[in-house]
């Protein structure tokens, strides 16, 4: 890393890796910085591995414009590069006639963000597409499914490559700092520190991208990027009740959109998994507390009565980087070029939780754009 880079990356998760992909050219000197001995190893993987719809997030929101429009690029990315996928479709369930109201809230405010695809669903029509799954009505949503995220990073990432765009794993950033119209980027490689020069910084850090703003001298708090972590366990179920759903089977949401309850998913050998919960936490801490196997068993029996206690069993946990506080309302991805704060070149996307990964190619865009007119 002796010449001056044009992009720095810090960060190959999903985004980050989308972004390198959308950046890269044979032109520019661009690096992935990644700490971890692979991509993908936090956030990006740990998770449902759903293409959403985008009928959660509010109207002229990021996290609804990229959701929707990454939903139609990702299927298209999954087609073209052969990445392991299904359209399964999901319905959102009403456990009794108090929650129907919801699905219609749920059902405009997926149209007005522009989904396509939405209908509402009858008992008789629930029934019908899902004989296993209990409730008095449905939405449907025909846009989701699930994919294989880590064919999708490996895919960007050799887009980048292809392009001439250089990662380096097992590399932890430790310091950004503005100097001469540069930023100087230290890094600690296994001990072994070093510093090198770049004309433009994409934090791309997930978990840790306040962290990566405070380096560059932005203050996380005042500027409203202070991360919070968010706890998802995830079990398994066995595999003899396999095959009797055939959809992603969702509750209606509470109305502070911590998650989205849990939820049913599939993975792509069929196999049902059951999360992830909503936990608030301090510190980075994947372990299962297997106390929790209860509550998930009497949650998600509500959705599929044929479970029994035995079926279910722990899977693994993911750690969401929210940015808001418990008991505050949703916030928005933050996409931004942070030149009004006299850092030009540095663009922070802080608070990438989900719908992150259906998201990813639609910011990629957006960063693409701002790299353009920086260039």
């Amino acid at each position: 890393m002796g010449e001056i880079a044009d992009i720095t990356i810090i960060g190959a998760g999903v985004v980050g890796a989308a972004v390198a992909a959308g950046v890269a050219q044979k032109n520019r000197q661009v690096y992935v910085i990644e700490k971890n001995e692979s991509f993908g190893m936090e956030t990006s993987s740990r998770n449902s591995q759903v293409i959403h719809a985008g009928l959660y997030y509010p109207e002229n929101s990021l996290k609804a414009k990229t959701c929707v429009a990454g939903n139609t690029l990702l299927y298209e990315l999954c087609r073209r590069y052969a990445i392991g996928h299904r359209n399964t479709g999901k319905i959102i369930v009403a456990a009794d006639s108090s929650e129907c109201e919801a699905l219609e809230d749920l059902l405009h405010k997926g149209r007005k963000n522009g989904v396509e695809g939405l209908r509402l669903l009858s008992r008789r029509e629930l029934r019908s597409l899902e004989p296993d799954v209990a409730g008095v009505a449905a939405l449907f949503s025909s846009s989701t499914g699930i994919l294989n995220v880590h064919e999708l990073i490996k895919m960007f990432l050799s887009q980048a490559k292809d392009e001439g765009a250089q990662v380096v794993y097992k590399s932890e950033v430790t310091g950004v700092e503005r100097k001469n119209d540069l930023y100087q980027i230290e890094v600690d490689s296994a001990g072994e520190k070093f510093i090198f020069e770049t004309r433009v910084v994409i934090n791309s850090a997930g978990l840790h991208a306040d962290k990566v703003a405070r380096m560059a001298g932005i203050d996380p708090g005042g500027a409203g990027y202070t991360l919070y972590y968010c706890k998802g366990e995830y079990y398994s179920v066995s595999w003899g009740k396999s095959g009797l759903i055939n959809r992603l089977v969702y509750p209606v949401p509470p109305a502070e959109l911590t998650g989205v309850g849990v939820h049913v998913t599939l993975d792509l050998d069929g196999r049902i998994r059951l999360g992830p919960s909503a936990q608030y936490i301090e510190e980075i801490d994947y372990r299962i507390d297997d106390s929790n196997k209860r509550r998930f068993y009497e949650e998600a029996k509500k959705l599929l009565p044929f479970l029994d206690y035995d079926d279910i069993e722990p899977e693994m946990a993911g750690i969401r980087p929210k940015l808001q506080k418990p008991g505050e309302g949703p916030k928005d991805f933050v996409v931004r070029h942070e030149a009004d704060r006299g850092l030009p070149g540095l663009i922070n996307l802080i608070g990438i939780e989900s719908p992150g990964i259906t998201a990813s190619p639609a910011i990629a865009e957006i960063v693409r754009d701002m790299v353009t007119e920086i260039l």
